[in-house]
């Protein structure tokens, strides 16, 4: 809890309302130790510049309306609808594309299933066109449900972030060219959760990566308690979802 606390904050900063966001953590288990996806951000990026991160983002409108593969697991589907003021379903489906989306937006990795063909009804003029043309369906029964996380106040932009999980092999399919010198994110790589925290990380990843790596020592159950960290009285707690 410490690095939460510690990280900068602003009291001149309005408290603004966090947005609704979704984040992607891509894990290959085939080896003794697993790893996981990291990317790192352009030095040139207002916000996080040059950090390693997770891919993700903000829900999109055509989060919404997207056709899938699949359902999320019904105890990720009440975690999710746990502590917020208008739970509701589509909501939870909608966070849950999000990641799925930004993770392609970011990475050119397409999360999902060809076995079912290409999805015919896609919002058009979204992203989501791309996973037609490569035959994919997202698929959100591949998805875990690991962790909640609220910025806290006085901070230049505020997010009401899930953090999903999936498995390297449900890649359906990947674009090349995505990442680059002048993309939003420069190099991707792949590497094992010890190696990831000694990057450049900001501080939620750090603690995020802590409940992963406890998360597949449990045995990575789809049951398991889902942390959800905020600020209560100026103190950072822990819940579980």
């Amino acid at each position: 809890m410490d690095r939460l606390v510690s990280a900068e904050t602003n009291p001149t900063l309005p408290t603004l309302r966090p947005v609704d966001a979704a984040t992607l953590i891509v894990i290959d288990r085939k080896g003794k130790h697993p790893k996981v996806l990291m990317g790192k951000r352009h030095e040139g990026l207002k916000f996080m510049p040059g950090k390693f991160v997770f891919p993700g983002g903000r829900i999109e409108a055509g989060d919404r309306s997207m056709t899938v593969a699949g359902a999320l697991h019904p105890r990720a589907e009440r975690a999710l609808m746990g502590r917020v003021a208008r739970p509701s379903a589509q909501r939870s489906r909608a966070l849950a594309l999000a990641a799925i989306r930004e993770t392609f937006e970011e990475t050119g990795l397409l999360l999902g299933t060809r076995d079912y063909g290409a999805p015919e009804n896609v919002p058009a003029g979204t992203v989501w066109e791309s996973f037609r043309e490569h035959g994919v369906f997202p698929d959100l029964e591949a998805l875990h449900f690991i962790g909640r996380a609220i910025t806290p106040p006085k901070r230049v932009r505020r997010f009401d972030t899930r953090f999903f999980a999936a498995d390297r092999a449900s890649i359906a399919a990947e674009v090349e060219g995505v990442v680059g010198p002048e993309a939003e994110l420069v190099e991707l790589a792949w590497v094992t959760i010890a190696q990831a925290k000694a990057l450049d990380l900001p501080p939620i990843t750090t603690v995020v990566l802590d409940e992963l790596e406890a998360r597949i020592a449990a045995g990575f159950a789809h049951e398991l308690p889902v942390p959800f960290f905020h600020q209560q009285r100026g103190r950072f707690v822990r819940e579980r979802l």
